[in-house]
């Protein structure tokens, strides 16, 4: 296993929720990962996030992680959800309400 997939196993099991995002909450580097952001502020859970823009093997090694192109990535219970377009369709249907909920997320203080 490399270290970056180390590492990125590690941030995704050690954390509730976590979105591998380019940027950072308070200033996302672009319009998906600004919309997953506001997706998970609006259902009021805590989260982590990962800037993708501030390490090269991190930013490809999700992408293998997950068998999935594109970020952002959202995790939750350790397990990959999707992207922005994924997030926006649960949160449209409940789903990622109920996701969250099930997961026992906390919410955000």
């Amino acid at each position: 296993m490399s270290d970056a997939h180390a590492r990125i196993a590690e941030i995704v099991t050690g954390n509730p929720v976590v979105l591998f995002m380019k940027g950072t909450p308070l200033f996302p580097q672009c319009g998906f990962s600004s919309r997953a952001i506001a997706i998970l502020d609006h259902l009021g859970v805590e989260y982590a996030s990962v800037d993708v823009l501030q390490d090269m093997e991190v930013r490809q090694g999700i992408k293998a992680y997950s068998d999935w192109p594109t970020i952002p990535q959202l995790y939750v219970g350790g397990e990959f959800v999707g992207g922005s377009d994924i997030m926006m369709e649960m949160f449209e249907a409940g789903e990622l309400h109920q996701l969250m909920a099930d997961a026992k997320v906390p919410t955000a203080s």
